[in-house]
């Protein structure tokens, strides 16, 4: 925290107070989100090997402990629309506000092979959701190119609420990713996406837990990440905040909070996040 002005501390302090936290439906989830702060804002990712039922089921037994749960709705996993009217009625029932729409790995899609068409179909049909969030990727995907992606999020835009960023840590990349959406008129507010910690990720424990086919396309889209991870001294999330500095607060930039990969690991993330608070005061 060396040189790190008031602005900047201030700025740190803002986005690590609006923090939502990524979780796998695996069996440990329930017993690691009661680490997190009651009411805390909860994603559910949803996996190939588990299908839609396991994020619905998981969002479900969060929502009844008090947890604001928001599903990721994958495209390729809905089989039809028919499938996806089933998936929002359970989410209306369950009471649940909020969902993140993702295309999905599914190498096997049925009637929606992308985020867009899931989300049009959303809008025709008729959604419970008074906030629906979308994925954004400051340094590309490994499948898609670059063009591809830059036009998928803006044909998103008016069905979504905000972005939150894939995994980054060059800040550079993701303030010239943000810059030029900026330059595309894409004007959604942004949820950065950062690793929780919690030492070196057990990453064959992970394979293991989310099946091979889940655990081969994560390492595909995020070598980078896994890398960066699991290189000498871990990774602390603090690093990349400070590089960003005054830019969390940039009016153009719309940095309103953060995305918290946790992989599970919510105690030890909850922690780092408190005990940076307490050194930013």
């Amino acid at each position: 925290m060396n040189g790190v002005g008031p602005a900047t501390r201030s700025a740190i302090a803002g986005v690590l107070d609006n923090a939502r936290f990524e979780i796998i439906p695996l069996k440990n989830a329930v017993a690691q989100a009661a680490h997190l702060p009651s009411g805390s804002v909860i994603t559910v990712t949803a996996s190939p090997n588990k299908g839609m039922e396991a994020t619905m089921d998981l969002a479900a037994e969060l929502a009844e402990t008090g947890f604001d749960a928001i599903p990721h709705l994958s495209a390729r996993l809905h089989r039809d629309r028919a499938h996806l009217e089933a998936t929002l009625d359970r989410a209306a029932e369950l009471g649940l506000r909020r969902a993140f729409v993702v295309g999905g790995d599914h190498l096997h899609p049925g009637e929606f092979f992308d985020g867009i068409s899931l989300l049009r179909a959303m809008e025709e049909i008729g959604h419970p959701f008074d906030e629906v969030g979308i994925p954004a990727y400051p340094e590309g995907h490994p499948l898609i190119p670059d063009a591809k992606l830059d036009q998928a999020l803006s044909e998103k835009q008016p069905y979504a609420h905000h972005l939150a960023t894939q995994m980054c840590f060059d800040a550079q990349a993701i303030l010239s990713f943000l810059s030029g959406a900026r330059r595309r008129r894409v004007e959604l507010p942004v949820l950065l996406g950062v690793p929780g910690v919690g030492g070196r990720l057990k990453l064959l424990e992970i394979s293991a837990r989310i099946g091979v086919g889940d655990s081969v396309r994560f390492l595909t889209k995020n070598a980078r990440v896994v890398t960066r991870l699991l290189g000498p001294g871990g990774y602390d999330p603090g690093e990349l905040l400070e590089d960003l500095g005054d830019s969390l607060v940039d009016p153009l930039l719309r940095i309103e909070g953060l995305h918290i990969y946790t992989f599970n690991r919510c105690e030890a993330t909850e922690a780092w996040r408190q005990e940076y608070l307490e050194a930013l005061r």
